[in-house]
Protein backbone atom coordinates (compact mmCIF):
# COMPACT_ATOMS: atom_id res chain seq x y z
CA UNK A 1 0.00 0.00 0.00
CA UNK A 2 3.01 2.31 1.35
CA UNK A 3 4.59 1.56 -2.62
CA UNK A 4 0.90 2.15 -4.59
CA UNK A 5 0.50 5.69 -2.43
CA UNK A 6 4.42 6.93 -3.50
CA UNK A 7 4.41 5.87 -6.78
CA UNK A 8 0.57 8.16 -6.95
CA UNK A 9 2.80 11.22 -5.58
CA UNK A 10 5.40 10.33 -7.95
CA UNK A 11 2.99 10.89 -10.80
CA UNK A 12 0.68 13.76 -9.41
CA UNK A 13 4.65 15.76 -8.92
CA UNK A 14 5.45 14.56 -12.46
CA UNK A 15 2.06 15.84 -13.72
CA UNK A 16 2.10 19.60 -11.52
CA UNK A 17 5.72 20.02 -12.81
CA UNK A 18 4.99 19.36 -16.25
CA UNK A 19 1.75 21.80 -15.71
CA UNK A 20 4.10 24.42 -14.54
CA UNK A 21 6.37 24.30 -17.50
CA UNK A 22 3.19 24.43 -19.83
CA UNK A 23 1.19 27.08 -18.36
CA UNK A 24 3.22 28.86 -15.55
CA UNK A 25 3.50 28.20 -11.43
CA UNK A 26 0.50 27.06 -10.15
CA UNK A 27 -0.07 25.25 -6.52
CA UNK A 28 -2.24 21.65 -7.14
CA UNK A 29 -3.54 19.15 -4.78
CA UNK A 30 -5.18 15.82 -5.09
CA UNK A 31 -8.44 15.62 -4.67
CA UNK A 32 -8.84 12.01 -4.04
CA UNK A 33 -7.32 8.45 -4.42
CA UNK A 34 -8.48 8.39 -8.21
CA UNK A 35 -6.41 11.32 -9.37
CA UNK A 36 -4.77 10.86 -13.22
CA UNK A 37 -3.72 13.48 -15.03
CA UNK A 38 -1.44 14.37 -18.13
CA UNK A 39 -0.13 17.18 -20.36
CA UNK A 40 0.41 17.10 -23.89
CA UNK A 41 2.09 20.05 -25.44
CA UNK A 42 2.10 21.71 -29.18
CA UNK A 43 3.91 24.83 -30.23
CA UNK A 44 4.17 25.94 -34.30
CA UNK A 45 5.45 29.32 -34.56
CA UNK A 46 3.04 31.58 -32.66
CA UNK A 47 0.64 28.93 -31.43
CA UNK A 48 1.73 27.10 -27.86
CA UNK A 49 -1.21 25.47 -26.43
CA UNK A 50 -1.71 22.34 -23.87
CA UNK A 51 -3.79 19.15 -24.15
CA UNK A 52 -4.21 19.16 -20.05
CA UNK A 53 -6.29 16.36 -18.72
CA UNK A 54 -7.08 15.86 -15.09
CA UNK A 55 -9.51 14.11 -12.38
CA UNK A 56 -9.42 14.57 -9.10
CA UNK A 57 -7.12 17.11 -9.03
CA UNK A 58 -7.21 21.27 -7.80
CA UNK A 59 -5.06 23.65 -10.04
CA UNK A 60 -4.27 27.37 -8.18
CA UNK A 61 -2.91 30.47 -8.47
CA UNK A 62 -2.53 32.76 -5.67
CA UNK A 63 -0.38 35.49 -4.71
CA UNK A 64 2.67 33.60 -4.11
CA UNK A 65 2.32 31.34 -7.08
CA UNK A 66 2.13 35.38 -9.01
CA UNK A 67 5.01 36.42 -7.76
CA UNK A 68 7.06 33.58 -8.70
CA UNK A 69 5.48 33.27 -12.20
CA UNK A 70 6.90 35.67 -15.13
CA UNK A 71 3.86 34.58 -17.44
CA UNK A 72 1.82 37.94 -18.54
CA UNK A 73 -0.92 36.49 -20.81
CA UNK A 74 -4.36 35.86 -21.46
CA UNK A 75 -5.59 31.91 -22.04
CA UNK A 76 -8.09 30.91 -24.12
CA UNK A 77 -9.32 27.45 -22.28
CA UNK A 78 -11.49 24.77 -24.54
CA UNK A 79 -13.33 22.03 -23.06
CA UNK A 80 -12.96 18.86 -24.91
CA UNK A 81 -14.19 16.24 -22.65
CA UNK A 82 -15.69 16.26 -19.13
CA UNK A 83 -16.52 18.80 -17.30
CA UNK A 84 -14.36 21.26 -14.83
CA UNK A 85 -15.31 24.43 -12.42
CA UNK A 86 -12.96 27.21 -13.46
CA UNK A 87 -13.25 30.76 -10.83
CA UNK A 88 -11.16 33.72 -11.73
CA UNK A 89 -12.15 37.45 -9.92
CA UNK A 90 -15.82 37.23 -8.97
CA UNK A 91 -16.43 34.59 -11.75
CA UNK A 92 -17.15 30.79 -11.30
CA UNK A 93 -18.12 28.85 -14.08
CA UNK A 94 -18.56 25.05 -14.72
CA UNK A 95 -17.49 24.27 -17.90
CA UNK A 96 -18.58 21.32 -20.04
CA UNK A 97 -17.66 19.96 -23.78
CA UNK A 98 -17.56 22.74 -26.16
CA UNK A 99 -17.70 25.67 -23.60
CA UNK A 100 -14.65 28.39 -23.70
CA UNK A 101 -13.31 30.26 -20.44
CA UNK A 102 -10.73 32.88 -20.99
CA UNK A 103 -8.49 33.53 -18.21
CA UNK A 104 -5.62 36.50 -17.56
CA UNK A 105 -2.75 34.92 -16.14
CA UNK A 106 -1.56 37.87 -13.74
CA UNK A 107 -4.81 37.07 -11.50
CA UNK A 108 -5.45 34.56 -8.76
CA UNK A 109 -7.45 31.93 -10.15
CA UNK A 110 -8.13 28.41 -9.50
CA UNK A 111 -9.07 24.99 -11.70
CA UNK A 112 -11.02 22.07 -10.20
CA UNK A 113 -11.53 18.55 -11.78
CA UNK A 114 -13.68 16.11 -10.04
CA UNK A 115 -14.59 13.86 -13.65
CA UNK A 116 -11.86 12.43 -15.81
CA UNK A 117 -11.70 16.06 -17.53
CA UNK A 118 -9.47 17.47 -21.30
CA UNK A 119 -8.51 21.12 -22.05
CA UNK A 120 -6.75 22.67 -24.78
CA UNK A 121 -5.25 25.97 -23.34
CA UNK A 122 -4.14 28.11 -26.06
CA UNK A 123 -1.29 30.73 -25.12
CA UNK A 124 -2.70 34.16 -26.30
CA UNK A 125 0.20 37.05 -25.78
CA UNK A 126 -1.05 39.85 -23.93
CA UNK A 127 0.55 42.45 -26.53
CA UNK A 128 -1.79 40.41 -29.31
CA UNK A 129 -4.92 40.65 -27.36
CA UNK A 130 -4.05 44.14 -26.38
CA UNK A 131 -2.93 45.34 -29.90
CA UNK A 132 -5.95 43.74 -31.70
CA UNK A 133 -8.69 44.69 -29.06
CA UNK A 134 -7.21 47.39 -26.59
CA UNK A 135 -7.09 47.01 -22.66
CA UNK A 136 -9.42 44.52 -21.12
CA UNK A 137 -9.53 44.94 -17.53
CA UNK A 138 -12.46 42.26 -17.27
CA UNK A 139 -11.51 40.31 -19.33
CA UNK A 140 -10.43 37.07 -17.13
CA UNK A 141 -12.99 34.23 -15.94
CA UNK A 142 -15.05 35.50 -19.33
CA UNK A 143 -17.01 32.37 -20.55
CA UNK A 144 -18.52 31.54 -24.07
CA UNK A 145 -21.23 28.80 -24.12
CA UNK A 146 -21.01 25.94 -26.61
CA UNK A 147 -24.11 27.32 -27.45
CA UNK A 148 -23.06 30.34 -29.11
CA UNK A 149 -21.45 29.67 -33.09
CA UNK A 150 -18.91 32.01 -31.90
CA UNK A 151 -17.42 28.75 -29.78
CA UNK A 152 -18.20 26.63 -32.87
CA UNK A 153 -16.02 28.36 -34.88
CA UNK A 154 -13.34 29.22 -32.47
CA UNK A 155 -12.80 25.84 -31.42
CA UNK A 156 -12.72 24.37 -34.76
CA UNK A 157 -10.14 26.68 -35.73
CA UNK A 158 -8.28 26.04 -33.10
CA UNK A 159 -8.26 21.91 -33.00
CA UNK A 160 -7.70 21.75 -36.76
CA UNK A 161 -4.91 23.85 -36.04
CA UNK A 162 -3.44 22.18 -33.42
CA UNK A 163 -3.35 19.15 -35.73
CA UNK A 164 -1.22 20.50 -38.08
CA UNK A 165 2.71 19.57 -37.19
CA UNK A 166 4.45 21.88 -40.35
CA UNK A 167 2.53 25.33 -40.12
CA UNK A 168 4.87 27.87 -41.17
CA UNK A 169 5.38 30.92 -38.96
CA UNK A 170 3.53 33.23 -41.10
CA UNK A 171 0.44 30.93 -41.56
CA UNK A 172 0.75 30.44 -37.08
CA UNK A 173 0.53 34.28 -36.99
CA UNK A 174 -2.46 34.58 -39.35
CA UNK A 175 -4.31 31.66 -37.23
CA UNK A 176 -3.51 33.63 -33.80
CA UNK A 177 -4.83 37.14 -35.26
CA UNK A 178 -7.57 35.11 -36.97
CA UNK A 179 -8.96 33.37 -33.31
CA UNK A 180 -8.20 37.35 -31.60
CA UNK A 181 -10.41 38.42 -34.24
CA UNK A 182 -13.20 36.50 -33.59
CA UNK A 183 -13.01 36.53 -30.10
CA UNK A 184 -13.35 40.15 -30.24
CA UNK A 185 -16.62 40.99 -29.57
CA UNK A 186 -16.81 38.92 -26.38
CA UNK A 187 -13.24 40.69 -25.60
CA UNK A 188 -15.09 44.17 -25.98
CA UNK A 189 -18.10 43.42 -24.38
CA UNK A 190 -15.81 43.07 -21.29
CA UNK A 191 -14.05 46.06 -21.94
CA UNK A 192 -16.77 48.36 -22.37
CA UNK A 193 -18.22 47.75 -18.91
CA UNK A 194 -15.75 48.87 -17.37
CA UNK A 195 -15.20 52.67 -17.11
CA UNK A 196 -11.89 54.37 -17.37
CA UNK A 197 -10.85 54.55 -13.52
CA UNK A 198 -12.18 51.03 -13.26
CA UNK A 199 -9.37 49.96 -15.91
CA UNK A 200 -6.76 51.97 -14.49
CA UNK A 201 -6.82 50.54 -11.17
CA UNK A 202 -7.28 47.21 -12.48
CA UNK A 203 -4.04 47.76 -14.27
CA UNK A 204 -2.35 49.59 -11.59
CA UNK A 205 -2.89 46.50 -9.22
CA UNK A 206 -1.63 44.00 -12.03
CA UNK A 207 1.64 46.15 -12.50
CA UNK A 208 1.85 46.30 -8.46
CA UNK A 209 1.81 42.42 -8.22
CA UNK A 210 4.14 41.85 -11.32
CA UNK A 211 6.55 44.03 -9.68
CA UNK A 212 5.99 43.50 -6.21
CA UNK A 213 10.13 42.74 -5.54
CA UNK A 214 11.20 46.08 -7.07
CA UNK A 215 12.42 48.50 -4.36
CA UNK A 216 11.76 51.21 -7.30
CA UNK A 217 8.47 50.53 -6.99
CA UNK A 218 6.45 53.64 -6.03
CA UNK A 219 3.42 55.80 -7.32
CA UNK A 220 5.64 57.59 -9.64
CA UNK A 221 7.07 54.82 -11.44
CA UNK A 222 3.41 53.15 -11.43
CA UNK A 223 1.55 56.10 -12.48
CA UNK A 224 4.31 56.59 -15.89
CA UNK A 225 3.06 52.43 -16.46
CA UNK A 226 -0.32 53.07 -16.21
CA UNK A 227 -0.83 56.02 -18.18
CA UNK A 228 -1.63 58.76 -15.47
CA UNK A 229 -0.81 61.45 -14.05
CA UNK A 230 0.55 61.18 -10.31
CA UNK A 231 -2.52 63.25 -9.00
CA UNK A 232 -4.55 61.42 -11.60
CA UNK A 233 -3.37 58.04 -9.97
CA UNK A 234 -4.01 59.40 -6.34
CA UNK A 235 -7.69 60.24 -7.75
CA UNK A 236 -8.09 56.33 -8.82
CA UNK A 237 -7.23 54.94 -5.54
CA UNK A 238 -8.62 57.32 -3.70
CA UNK A 239 -12.30 56.65 -5.03
CA UNK A 240 -11.70 53.12 -3.76
CA UNK A 241 -10.54 54.33 -0.06
CA UNK A 242 -7.19 53.71 -0.66
CA UNK A 243 -4.29 55.09 -0.56
CA UNK A 244 -0.94 54.37 -3.22
CA UNK A 245 1.45 53.67 -0.94
CA UNK A 246 -0.31 52.39 1.99
CA UNK A 247 -1.53 49.62 -0.55
CA UNK A 248 1.54 48.71 -1.77
CA UNK A 249 3.51 48.89 1.29
CA UNK A 250 0.36 46.89 2.61
CA UNK A 251 0.33 44.30 -0.17
CA UNK A 252 4.27 43.68 0.28
CA UNK A 253 3.34 42.76 4.22
CA UNK A 254 1.06 40.90 3.57
CA UNK A 255 3.27 38.53 1.35
CA UNK A 256 5.93 38.96 3.95
CA UNK A 257 3.96 37.13 6.73
CA UNK A 258 2.48 34.48 4.05
CA UNK A 259 6.79 34.06 3.67
CA UNK A 260 7.47 33.91 7.84
CA UNK A 261 4.28 31.17 7.88
CA UNK A 262 6.21 28.79 5.66
CA UNK A 263 9.79 29.87 5.94
CA UNK A 264 12.38 27.40 7.76
CA UNK A 265 13.16 29.06 11.05
CA UNK A 266 16.42 28.80 9.76
CA UNK A 267 15.69 31.67 7.46
CA UNK A 268 16.91 35.51 8.14
CA UNK A 269 13.11 37.65 8.56
CA UNK A 270 15.63 40.11 7.45
CA UNK A 271 16.18 38.43 3.91
CA UNK A 272 12.37 37.72 3.57
CA UNK A 273 11.76 41.23 3.91
CA UNK A 274 14.87 42.39 1.34
CA UNK A 275 13.04 40.08 -0.89
CA UNK A 276 9.66 41.83 -1.42
CA UNK A 277 10.98 45.12 -1.47
CA UNK A 278 12.00 46.07 2.44
CA UNK A 279 15.70 47.68 2.34
CA UNK A 280 15.13 49.21 6.09
CA UNK A 281 15.40 46.98 8.60
CA UNK A 282 14.08 49.28 11.73
CA UNK A 283 11.36 50.56 9.28
CA UNK A 284 9.87 47.16 8.07
CA UNK A 285 9.96 45.79 11.55
CA UNK A 286 7.80 49.19 13.05
CA UNK A 287 5.60 48.76 9.65
CA UNK A 288 4.98 45.03 10.05
CA UNK A 289 3.80 45.25 13.76
CA UNK A 290 1.62 48.57 12.70
CA UNK A 291 0.10 45.86 10.24
CA UNK A 292 -0.10 42.62 12.17
CA UNK A 293 0.06 43.72 16.36
CA UNK A 294 2.94 42.05 16.50
CA UNK A 295 6.84 42.26 15.58
CA UNK A 296 8.07 39.88 12.76
CA UNK A 297 9.59 37.44 15.34
CA UNK A 298 6.64 37.22 17.38
CA UNK A 299 4.81 36.49 14.39
CA UNK A 300 7.38 33.40 13.42
CA UNK A 301 6.94 32.25 16.96
CA UNK A 302 2.92 32.05 16.94
CA UNK A 303 2.71 29.84 13.44
CA UNK A 304 5.84 28.06 14.20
Amino acid sequence: MAVIKKMEAVRFEEWIGRINQACGSFAAKPLGSDFFGAVRTHRSGALNLSIVDAAQAQLSRGEHELSRSDSDNYYAGFQLQGSALMQQGDRSVTLTPGDIILIDSTRPSTFIYGERSRQLSLVLPRRYVEEGVGYTAALGGRHISARSPLAVLVSRLVLESSRQENMAKEESDAVLSAVISMLRPVMSGADSAVDMHERMFQKALQYIERNIRSESLCPDVLAREVGVSVRGLYRVFSSKGLGVGSYIRKRRLELCAESIRSACKEQKISSLAYTWGFSDASHFCNAFKGCFGVTPGEYRRRYA
